[in-house]
Parts: structure tokens; C-alpha cells; sequence
């Protein structure tokens, strides 16, 4: 299949329930060659989840929810927000907040620390959150396998294929409480 970065892109945006997402998907792949000592700084930001190879459908795009992920490797921190689409989404989400650490040429590894519900920023800066500590009983990892400034494929320790966009309309210092450790 020829195809471009940004046809997949395009496709990502437009049509992200397309079925020859997978194939696009597998192009770019072979394509691509991630060196994060290289290019770890890419990693940096707010993503959109468009694409993944899972069954559930929280990790299915949907117009009315927006599944992000937010990553801070150089401080060790990340985030995974699931909230509403639109202006409600500031309001309440349900968050698992991460450490991640640098583990080969394109390997992040994962420990979750904290989930639950977060919701909205009072005045003076605190954020009303109701947090449970996880128990991660496995290691947990994403291998990175294709990242631009605009988009990140990686695959999961259970073998899910993520495609993602960056946001840039959302800022990192916004999403990621401090209360992440690093």
C-alpha cells in the first residue's frame, strides 16, 4: 500500500471509522524508525486517541468523547483522561495518572498510580478529585512505532494498535496535575 504520513492523517481527522485504517496504519509503520533518544521531545503534549485496534469502546473514536492521553516524559509523568467532547468535557473526567520512564530505542514504560474521577478547577488552582491508588500487578509498556509532531502509532503490552493526534489546542501544564508523581 502507498501511502503517505499525511494520508493517514487526513483519514485520522476526516474519516477515523474508516476500515483500511489498520492497513495505513501498518504502512506507516514500516515505514517509520523511532529513535526516542533522538526524538523523546516529540512525545511531549496532549493526544487525541483516533484509531485503535480494541474492541472496547471506550478505546473506539466517538464525536461525544474524547479519549486523550497526556505524556511529560522528561519529568517521568502521564495521564490517561477520558471526558466528554466538547465544553462539558472540562467539567468531569476519568483520569489514571501515570510514571513513565524511557526503556529502549522506542519502548515507555508504564506504572500507573492513581485513577478515578477529576473534575473541574476551583478558583486559587485546586482540582476537586475523588483518586483511588492503582495496584499494577503487571508491566505495562507502549512500543512507539511511528512519531511526527502532529502523529504517534504505538502498540501496548496486550498487543493493542494505537493511532493518536496531537492536540495543541490543549495544553499539557492544563491537564496534568502536579500531583502526578515524576
Amino acid at each position: 500500500m502507498n501511502v503517505t504520513t499525511d494520508d493517514l492523517i487526513q483519514c485520522l481527522r476526516t474519516e477515523p471509522r474508516n476500515t483500511g485504517i489498520g492497513e495505513m496504519v501498518d504502512a506507516i509503520e514500516g515505514a517509520s524508525s523511532v529513535d526516542l533518544r533522538r526524538d523523546n521531545d516529540l512525545l511531549s503534549g496532549v493526544w487525541e486517541l483516533r484509531w485503535s485496534s480494541a474492541r472496547q469502546p471506550w478505546l473506539k473514536q466517538s464525536t461525544w468523547l474524547e479519549n486523550l492521553q497526556v505524556l511529560d516524559p522528561a519529568n517521568g509523568r502521564g495521564m490517561n483522561l477520558l471526558r466528554l467532547a466538547g465544553p462539558l468535557g472540562a467539567l468531569a473526567a476519568v483520569t489514571v495518572e501515570a510514571e513513565l520512564s524511557i526503556d529502549g530505542p522506542s519502548r515507555v514504560g508504564v506504572r500507573f498510580r492513581r485513577g478515578g474521577w477529576s473534575g473541574p478547577t476551583l478558583p486559587g488552582g485546586t482540582r476537586l478529585q475523588l483518586m483511588k491508588s492503582v495496584n499494577q500487578s503487571f508491566p505495562a509498556w507502549l512500543e512507539i512505532t511511528a512519531l511526527t509532531t502532529t502523529l504517534r502509532i504505538c502498540r501496548g503490552n496486550a498487543g493493542t494498535i494505537f493511532a493518536l493526534l496531537r492536540r495543541d489546542d490543549l495544553a499539557l501544564k492544563d491537564l496534568l496535575p502536579a500531583s502526578v508523581m515524576s
